[in-house]
């Protein structure tokens, strides 16, 4: 309990007893109003580059103080972990001492410090998201950034869509003006403001008169994304193995070599990008190359499930090793134009039983379908999911079926050249 002392005694005794609750009444007024006219003061600031907690409370509390304060957060929060543009703040109270330190962690946790006496105690202050989920649409007419952006939507939105179709979409070179798509997707909001973007719970983009549907389903296999009728969204390959501005050179048999000046097949695709751009692995695999490759420059070479190979050529950079182990998307160098190149590109090349493939047509074989013990929860979250989206464009149907894949008859990687 707090008790408040006035700052001086009545000079003499009163009279009567009226007198008297008269005159402590005037006392206690005065002790109240003169602990209001000294109100805690509050500084607020964020963490600067180089900042140590020792540093940022010099001013305010000793060496001694400050290790005190250290010690009884370290079960809470380690206050050596300080970071650069996090919000801090310090509460002095009507002593002019401090009474408390507080922390932004992230936007949903606040460490707070709060002196008692000679020691401190440290708590962890949540908060939660407000979750609401939206639908939006809209129509593509020279990207997909620029659609989302259109319908009011931050490019992260956009980002997270192409995720989910980047199996059956290249949204750098696909996309046509007129195409649309719609999503259902989580808003996450704090004090009544947005933050960031949730779960996408269902997605459509329609191309032409195809359309392609995407459901969220949390299943014995972890999430995913799967179409209407339970196959995967995930595929055994990447439509791109980067993120790429143009198709500087295709696929074909016959191509006028920029260098050598002779007319010879180019049995990939190049990819034109800045250098250091990153390049992904297309599928999981193995790497069985990774170093210098004759025309090819800086090259790796992944071997895949089923007889497929792929090859990175011109890389500027090499991020992997022989034997290792890839996962799908994982970075395994950068673009740049070593070996024979004109420019900065990826040539990117897919062979399966040692022969060539067009990596733009190759149909790539999906990931494992929703099992069957699983097909009515998953039909209910289907139903219920794609009504998120709101009412769909009138006159489409959805089709998924891709072109067979064309094979070039040229035995892969063997003494081959861009």
């Amino acid at each position: 309990m707090l008790i408040l002392l006035p700052t001086h005694l009545p000079t003499h005794l009163p009279e009567t007893v009226e007198q008297g609750a008269a005159a402590a009444e005037r006392i206690a007024v005065q002790t109240v109003t003169a602990a209001v006219e000294q109100p805690a003061r509050v500084l607020q600031g964020t963490v600067g580059r180089r900042a140590t907690l020792g540093a940022m409370l010099r001013d305010t509390l000793s060496p001694a103080g400050v290790h005190r304060m250290v010690e009884a957060s370290r079960p809470v929060y380690d206050l050596a972990r300080i970071s650069v543009g996090h919000p801090f703040g310090v509460t002095f109270g009507p002593d002019g001492l401090l009474a408390a330190f507080t922390y932004g962690i992230d936007e949903l946790r606040t460490l707070r410090v709060t002196r008692k006496g000679e020691s401190y105690q440290a708590e962890m202050v949540k908060r939660e998201y407000d979750v609401r989920v939206a639908a939006v649409r809209g129509e593509i007419t020279s990207s997909l950034f620029a659609a989302v952006g259109a319908a009011g939507e931050d490019d992260q939105l956009a980002l997270d869509l192409a995720d989910i179709f980047m199996w059956d979409v290249d949204f750098n070179t696909e996309l046509r003006n007129g195409d649309s798509f719609r999503v259902a997707v989580e808003k996450l909001s704090l004090d009544g403001r947005f933050s960031r973007y949730g779960r996408i719970l269902a997605a459509e983009l329609v191309r032409g008169r195809r359309v392609l549907q995407a459901v969220r389903f949390d299943g014995k296999q972890g999430p995913g994304y799967y179409m209407p009728d339970g196959r995967p969204m995930r595929k055994a390959f990447l439509r791109s193995p980067l993120r790429f501005t143009r198709i500087s050179s295709g696929f074909t048999h016959a191509r006028l070599h920029p260098i050598l000046g002779v007319v010879r097949p180019h049995f990939g695709v190049d990819f034109a990008a800045p250098i250091g751009t990153p390049v992904r692995a297309s599928a999981d695999g193995m790497v069985t190359r990774a170093g210098l490759d004759g025309g090819y420059g800086k090259v790796v070479r992944l071997r895949h499930a089923n007889g497929y190979e792929t090859l990175y050529g011109h890389l500027s950079r090499i991020d992997v090793r022989v034997g290792q182990r890839l996962i799908q998307g994982a970075v395994l160098g950068a673009v740049g134009m070593t070996g024979l190149a004109t420019g900065p590109h990826l040539d990117y090349r897919m062979a399966k039983g040692g022969v060539f493939l067009n990596p733009l047509k190759v149909q790539s074989p999906p990931a494992d379908p929703i099992a069957a013990e699983e097909q009515d929860a998953f039909q209910a979250a289907r139903d219920h999911l794609l009504a998120l989206l709101g009412p769909a464009p009138a006159g489409l149907a959805v089709a998924r079926a891709n072109a067979p894949p064309a094979r070039a008859p040229a035995r892969a990687f063997s003494g081959a050249s861009p």
